[in-house]
């Protein structure tokens, strides 16, 4: 039963695998560029796993950022896999809390996508072992080789590959935006936080994007939440009379 719901557990992240191909193999590119060897590249593939989190870290480590600010921005950036694993918890069936932690790791906005829309209605830990495991070997692979293609490319277009570091950012950004003003309103705000750091080198660039998301997440946060609260008492008011 065990090794059948890991194969289904394969079979349903293949799609993941197959979509990590590219965004690994560019991952793998832009670590060669940014300075880092193949060991590093893959060893962080393989200890982060954190997709858009190890893109920051290489701006940063381009940046020559100090070590510490570069964890901490990936703890933040990734605080929305506390709110994911909770809640997938919900669907997994009964297993001990190491096991629970192994397949803990290999959750991503894609896995736990696959996993939390599953048909079952509860989800075998091989299953889940099977998604996170075939995604995971295909970012880590991936990454490598990219790191390998990277390193045999001419000087200039090694140079040149860092410019697609941040196309990666605006492509990731740009689709999240559309129609969605409070990703538009918190993507604007940091973005002013950021250059008002930036021109008037109040802090450096580690501590300046740090700052920077924390306050735009949180002033947003409270706007939202300040307008969704005026609304509800607008439209129990309308009820009312």
């Amino acid at each position: 039963m065990a090794n059948k719901d890991f194969s289904n557990g394969l079979k349903a992240g293949l799609s993941i695998a197959i979509g990590y191909f590219p965004v690994a193999l560019t991952f793998g590119l832009l670590a060669k560029t940014a300075g880092l060897s193949i060991i590093e590249a893959t060893a962080m593939s393989l200890f982060v796993y954190a997709g858009a989190s190890q893109y920051i870290a290489l701006s940063l480590i381009s940046a020559a950022v100090h070590p510490v600010l570069i964890v901490v921005n990936t703890f933040i950036v990734n605080i929305r896999h506390f709110l994911m694993t909770a809640s997938l918890n919900e669907k997994m069936m009964p297993e001990k809390r190491t096991i629970k932690a192994l397949y803990a790791f290999g959750i991503t906005d894609e896995t736990f996508s696959v996993l939390a829309t599953s048909k079952n209605e509860k989800i075998s830990s091989a299953h889940a072992f099977g998604v996170t495991f075939i995604a995971y070997a295909s970012w880590v692979t991936f990454t490598a080789i990219g790191h390998v293609i990277g390193a045999n490319l001419p000087l200039f277009l090694q140079a040149a590959m860092s410019i697609a570091l941040y196309a990666m950012f605006v492509g990731l950004l740009v689709p999240s935006m559309k129609g969605n003003r409070k990703v538009i309103s918190l993507a604007g705000m940091a973005a002013a936080i950021q250059s008002f750091f930036y021109f008037t080198g109040i802090l450096s660039t580690g501590w300046a994007i740090l700052v920077s998301t924390l306050v735009a997440s949180i002033l947003i946060e409270i706007v939202y939440v300040n307008y969704e609260q005026k609304r509800t008492i607008q439209s129990t008011e309308g009820v009312e009379n």
